[in-house]
């Protein structure tokens, strides 16, 4: 059950992300899904470090830590996406 929570919060931190970064970003769905869990984790870790990890009720910071976490993970994948799709379509013409 730790699998699925973890895609689908990386789901949903993927595309606020996504949402919360002006321009358009290219990369797929399943790999800002992989962007938003690595976002989690990282945020997690960073939570932890900066002693809000564990809260009574909702752990806000937490939850702010991984969505700025995210946010900087989805944009430099995407700047990495896009350099590697720019350079395989260059190579084909």
């Amino acid at each position: 059950m730790g699998w699925l929570w973890a895609i689908i919060v990386g789901f949903v931190l993927g595309l606020i992300a996504k949402a919360i970064i002006p321009g358009k970003q290219h990369s797929p769905l399943w790999l800002t899904t992989i962007f938003g869990i690595l976002g989690a984790i990282v945020g997690n870790a960073v939570a932890r470090a900066a002693g809000v990890g564990e809260t009574s009720g909702i752990d806000w910071w937490r939850h702010v830590f991984q969505l700025v976490a995210a946010i900087i993970i989805v944009a430099l994948g995407d700047a990495a996406y896009m350099a590697v799709r720019g350079n395989k379509r260059r190579g084909r013409a």
